[in-house]
């Protein structure tokens, strides 16, 4: 052996299987960087080859990162870099501490034949370097490989604006931020556990843990707890760093999730999608609203053509007087008719406040639905006059459909269904029919509707215009990330729980020699695991929200000002379920090992 860095290839061929998580760990840090910038880079170049057709002239890769669209992709790119920076420096620092904590004897030997404390240091981060070598590579090709899978489901599958996107393109600044994403991240990590390292005295060599040195000071507190869980609880909060990492991988991963989650409802206001979405509309031909002049024989007739899945229609009158029983309101409101699909619609898209009882809506009766800012308010229950007839307000819209920032400036929409408002106006007639056409709809059969339509009357085809497959993409682009997020720190927390366990093996031995069941021994596994669960559990969900909300104000509250942040209930129920999960899963396999390793081997355990 020429020099003691010889050491480290033997080592992580012995400790392959102990390594395995940190390895898994380095990859997908790599592979969800390169991912994210190298789809930042094939939408940079997507937008570039658009511009440079449509302008017919060259828009250079710098000209783009001047635009909004540019910066905002690699801000975005930029900041998820930082997120799981932190995320992989928490994961991989905990793991190496792990394998540290297992090795005290080990450096300890490495002391005694003369290796000094910079020289720990450095072997051990050059170890960890070495993980590198297989890591990023594979991190690399992974991450570009799934950048080529993505493009062409968003070339081929949604379509669309995405149809010039490259399919095989090689995106240099993916590459390098992922290489980048591995050496900084196992640099990183390994300071804290080199350090660890270097404290080892020679006296180790003998004891095998650099713990058995330190004075206790407190022993664990029993009381009407059993005095398992009592020990469980101590070993979980006696080690402070591996306190820390513990319940930090927790936390960051429910931070990163609830932050996540954030992009779905931005997606949601950028990209809105409805039930009622129409493919073709049919309108006046001078394009005045209000005027109500499609005949509903016309659109008895479209309804039995070939390629209408769904149709139906709204009808309009505006500025009808009206007796709103309020100080402060103006005495006029605009009063639509919405069909029963366009009332369902409403329901399943989530747009009526809580309380809204549509039920009473459908049918000719009395009541409606009402439009209004909040500082000119409509409740349920309140009464409307018009033309001598009383409505009642059966629910209330949270925003006002037919503007563009969904605020209704004062104005009053009352919608009532398509029976009610025959019988209040006497009209029957349209002012604007929507078409829902089925996946097989061809251009002939467009041809045909629009040949049924009447002198005045105008179809525009909008099937090319629909966003529901860019929604689509970037939802399930988000979704991915959770997914890979939940699967790191699952199998993270698993392989630290399991790590912490074997690093107090010789402990477990001990308490098996004077007499602890293996019963025991899972509750003090359990009450340990719950210990890192509850303490990241509680911090990820404080600092989560408040990094949600902040996120929510930066992206929604400036762009769509009747956006309104609510706590987030049902995501953290899932957070609460995923920690159980995955705390559970934690336990049973170091639990099971323990009960079944003889009490010599555990006591003789390195």
């Amino acid at each position: 052996m020429k020099s003691y860095l010889s050491l480290i290839p033997i080592s992580a061929r012995v400790r392959r299987r102990q390594n395995c998580m940190t390895l898994l760990c380095i990859i997908f840090a790599v592979f969800l960087v390169t991912a994210v910038f190298s789809m930042a880079d094939m939408d940079i170049r997507m937008e570039q080859a658009r511009l440079t057709g449509k302008h017919a002239r060259e828009f250079t890769f710098e000209a783009i990162m001047n635009t909004t669209m540019g910066q905002s992709l690699f801000l975005i790119a930029g900041g998820l870099f930082i997120l799981i920076l932190l995320a992989g420096v928490l994961m991989i620092s905990g793991s190496i501490n792990s394998t540290v904590a297992q090795r005290t004897k080990f450096f300890g030997m490495m002391r005694c034949i003369g290796m000094s404390r910079r020289q720990l240091k450095r072997f051990v981060r050059l170890e960890a370097l070495s993980w590198c070598k297989t890591a990023i590579p594979v991190g690399v090709v992974l991450g570009t490989v799934s950048t080529w899978a993505l493009c062409a489901v968003l070339r081929f599958v949604v379509k669309e604006e995405f149809t010039t996107i490259p399919l095989f393109g090689i995106s240099p600044i993916g590459i390098i931020s992922g290489v980048v994403m591995g050496v900084v991240t196992v640099l990183l990590a390994a300071r804290a556990p080199a350090k660890q390292a270097a404290r080892v005295s020679p006296v180790a060599a003998v004891s095998g843990n650099t713990k058995n040195a330190n004075r206790v000071r407190q022993a664990a507190c029993v009381g009407a707890v059993p005095i398992a869980v009592s020990l469980g609880i101590h070993h979980a909060v006696s080690a402070r760093k591996n306190l820390i990492l513990m319940t930090g991988s927790f936390a960051l991963s429910i931070i990163l999730f609830l932050s996540f989650s954030v992009l779905l409802d931005f997606v949601g206001y950028l990209l809105p999608q409805s039930v009622s979405d129409a493919d073709i509309t049919i309108t006046d031909e001078a394009g005045i609203t209000g005027i109500n002049c499609v005949p509903q024989e016309t659109v008895e007739t479209l309804r039995g053509m070939d390629g209408v899945k769904n149709i139906f229609g709204r009808r309009s009158i505006f500025e009808v007087p009206a007796e709103l029983g309020e100080k402060g309101l103006p005495q006029v409101a605009d009063l639509l008719s919405f069909d029963d699909f366009d009332l369902e619609a409403l329901k399943k898209d989530g747009r009526l406040k809580k309380g809204s009882d549509l039920s009473k809506v459908y049918g000719d009766n009395g009541y409606v639905l009402a439009i209004c800012d909040p500082d000119a308010p409509l409740r349920k229950g309140d009464t409307i006059q018009i033309d001598g007839e009383t409505l009642t307000v059966a629910g209330v819209l949270k925003y006002d459909l037919f503007s563009e920032d969904g605020l209704s400036h004062g104005r009053v929409s009352i919608i009532a269904s398509s029976e009610t408002f025959i019988r209040l106006t006497g009209i029957t007639a349209y002012s604007l029919v929507m078409i829902q056409t089925t996946g097989d709809v061809t251009d002939e059969a467009v041809a045909a509707m629009k040949a049924v339509l009447g002198e005045g009357l105008t179809l525009r085809d909008g099937r090319k215009l629909r966003t529901s497959g860019t929604h689509t993409a970037f939802v399930l682009c988000v979704y991915g990330f959770l997914a890979i997020i939940a699967m790191v720190t699952l199998l993270n927390i698993m392989n630290s729980i399991s790590m912490s366990v074997s690093a107090r093996s010789r402990q477990y031995g001990v308490m098996r020699a004077v007499g602890m069941e293996g019963r025991q021994m899972t509750q003090m596994i359990a009450a340990e695991a719950v210990t890192y669960a509850l303490a990241g559990s509680v911090i990820g969900c404080v600092a989560g929200l408040a990094m949600g909300k902040m996120l929510y104000r930066l992206l929604i509250d400036g762009r769509f000002p009747y956006a309104v942040w609510a706590i987030p209930v049902s995501r953290l129920l899932i957070v609460v379920v995923f920690v159980a999960a995955a705390t559970l899963a934690a336990i049973h396999a170091p639990s099971k090992r323990m009960r079944e390793m003889a009490v010599t081997e555990t006591i003789n355990e390195l």
